[in-house]
């Protein structure tokens, strides 16, 4: 709906994408939010089932918000993009990492009967 406002606000007709910087940063606003969600939905998704779905959703929250500070720190400059985007790339590291983490262990429970989280069960409290 930005880019819709955006576009009536400065006057550019679709197909056109350039024109007034600030839409010009509006809508790659919302191309970079367009490219990194199927990623983001992809390892969201698999960290929740293999790994923890608390912990995948309150990942999710905290890349759904920093999106937010993003698009809207774009649309006012690009530097105001910068550390939005560093979270959301820690956020998208973090849930490859879980992600990874649970389907080794999913891999080594269903495969050799090993489980890690029930091995790590003692020093865990």
């Amino acid at each position: 709906m930005q880019v819709i406002w955006a576009r009536r606000k400065y006057k550019i007709s679709p197909p056109s994408t350039s024109g007034h910087p600030t839409f010009e940063r509006i809508f790659r606003a919302q191309l970079n939010c367009t490219e990194y969600f199927p990623v983001f939905l992809s390892v969201l998704w698999v960290a929740g089932i293999f790994f923890h779905q608390g912990i995948a959703a309150i990942c999710g929250l905290l890349y759904l918000y920093a999106r937010y500070e993003y698009f809207h720190g774009y649309a006012n400059s690009a530097q105001g993009r910068l550390r939005p985007m560093y979270i959301n790339a820690t956020v998208i590291w973090i849930l490859t990492g879980l992600s990874l983490l649970g389907l080794i262990e999913f891999f080594l429970r269903t495969k050799f009967g090993i489980s890690i989280k029930a091995a790590l069960a003692w020093w865990m409290p």
